[in-house]
């Protein structure tokens, strides 16, 4: 089987490390340089860096933070925040960063997945997808940190940016973000049976058998964050990783 690929993701506000429930009260849990420094220990695949108000407030992204984080970091890191044109996407590759999370500006400026794809490779180029159920059930996207909701069919949005050239599709539920009670397994079922490219599970991972349940309904990776940051009932800060093997031991055990 494939190698099961596990992502923490760290939440950037104002220079320091956050971690949010819903998308709502960010709560400061340290520094971002010492959360990849022990991530590094950890040998950690790959880490995501996503800046929760960069694109609210209209911010380029923060250059110089990013590339002091990216030189401590030795895991390959994708950044999102604040992206919004071509010379942001080359700077970012120019000081490190290994590939490019859009979410807002994939909604506002279509052409720029399309353009950095070109440029850079499919591989490089992530459309994170910020998802909440309404009251009947369905799934409605949301951007600028799921303050503003999409019109559109979440199936249609999603093969449309597959095929303007993203090379993975991030599916974030809102609904489940930092409250550790598990992936929404329907809606990442959902999503990957209609794609050709990897879908990333993100959102409410608790515990090893999220991630192997998001893996058995068709995830190619899964994130977290609040499942690296906290720990016991109290979530008393104190980062941890689950490694990938893990996982497929899990896998394996239960012939999934």
């Amino acid at each position: 089987m494939q190698r099961t690929r596990i992502i923490p993701t760290l939440l950037l506000q104002d220079g320091g490390l956050v971690k949010t429930i819903k998308f709502k009260n960010p709560k400061y849990v340290g520094d971002p340089i010492n959360a990849v420094r022990i991530f590094n220990e950890k040998e950690v695949d790959e880490l995501v860096l996503l800046d929760i108000k960069a694109t609210i407030e209209k911010a380029e992204p923060n250059f110089k933070e990013i590339e002091e984080i990216v030189s401590e970091a030795f895991m390959p890191i994708g950044y999102g925040g604040g992206i919004n044109k071509i010379e942001h996407v080359e700077k970012l590759f120019k000081i490190g960063i290994e590939k490019i999370i859009l979410n807002s500006a994939a909604f506002t400026n279509e052409k720029l997945i399309q353009e950095a794809s070109n440029i850079y490779g499919n591989q490089s180029i992530v459309v994170s997808i910020d998802v909440k159920k309404d009251l009947w059930g369905e799934y409605n996207i949301y951007t600028h940190s799921g303050s503003k909701k999409v019109k559109g069919n979440l199936i249609e949005i999603v093969n449309k940016f597959q095929n303007l050239g993203a090379g993975e599709i991030l599916i974030n539920s809102i609904d489940k973000e930092g409250t550790m009670t598990g992936y929404d397994i329907a809606l990442i079922e959902k999503v990957s049976k209609e794609l050709n490219i990897p879908v990333i599970a993100s959102g409410g991972a608790g515990g090893i058998k999220d991630f192997v349940s998001a893996i058995k309904f068709g995830a190619s990776a899964v994130a977290g964050g609040s499942i690296f940051i906290y720990q016991g009932v109290h979530r008393a800060v104190l980062i941890s990783y689950i490694k990938s093997q893990s996982v497929e031991n899990k896998i394996k055990k239960n012939n999934l």
